[in-house]
């Protein structure tokens, strides 16, 4: 069974686009990532500093290892300062549907 992650991180008033184009940035180097089956980054315009995103990873322990990329640790750095909060749903075991492709 696949093992996701998703939620959504609140941006310090005002930095909302900020906070998107880092998660798009590590969107994007998703691709790289056999084991990232599904990275998608999303916002709701009724929430002006949300930004939620949806994971799903052939496994934890594979998300944990991208955690440890330089990469993604470069992006992490770069989006603390704007970072307010964060707020995680429970973890799902997936067992089927569908994922976005570009």
């Amino acid at each position: 069974m696949k093992y996701s992650i998703n939620g959504y991180i609140t941006a310090t008033t005002g930095k909302r686009e900020e906070l998107l184009k880092y998660l798009l940035e590590a969107a994007n180097e998703m691709k790289n990532l056999d084991n990232c089956q599904c990275y998608i980054v999303g916002t709701n315009d009724e929430e002006s500093d949300n930004v939620y995103v949806f994971e799903v990873w052939d496994n934890e322990e594979a998300h944990k290892a991208s955690l440890t990329l330089p990469v993604f640790q470069t992006l992490i750095q770069k989006a603390k300062p704007i970072i307010a909060g964060l707020k995680s749903y429970p973890p799902l075991k997936i067992h089927g549907g569908k994922g976005i492709t570009n």
